[in-house]
């Protein structure tokens, strides 16, 4: 009886700490996102604002960056999801599906 009390105390351990971590990599997403949105914007910004003879070069650069940043977020969290997948078969089969 207390065995299993303490396995049940494990799995939902395990079952919140999988859930933090699914909320890191979500919140790193969206912070890959917002990063990609200000460099659009400045890109933007720059090209309305000042006139200069290689604005349009700076301007490209911008989108440039904004495109290879959310790229890698996309990549990033992809790898991380599958990541925590793997981990959730780990710790003992698919643990939302676990009573605790």
């Amino acid at each position: 009886m207390y065995e299993t009390k303490i396995n049940k105390d494990l799995v939902l351990r395990e079952k919140l700490a999988i859930e933090r971590t699914v909320m890191a990599n979500q919140r790193t997403l969206l912070s890959f996102l917002r990063t990609s949105l200000y460099f659009s914007i400045a890109g933007l910004s720059i090209s309305e604002l000042l006139v200069f003879k290689y604005a349009t070069v700076v301007v490209v650069v911008f989108f440039i960056i904004s495109f290879l940043l959310l790229i890698a977020g996309v990549a990033t969290y992809l790898s991380q999801k599958k990541k925590i997948a793997n981990s959730r078969k780990q710790v003992g089969g698919n643990i939302d599906t676990e009573e605790t």
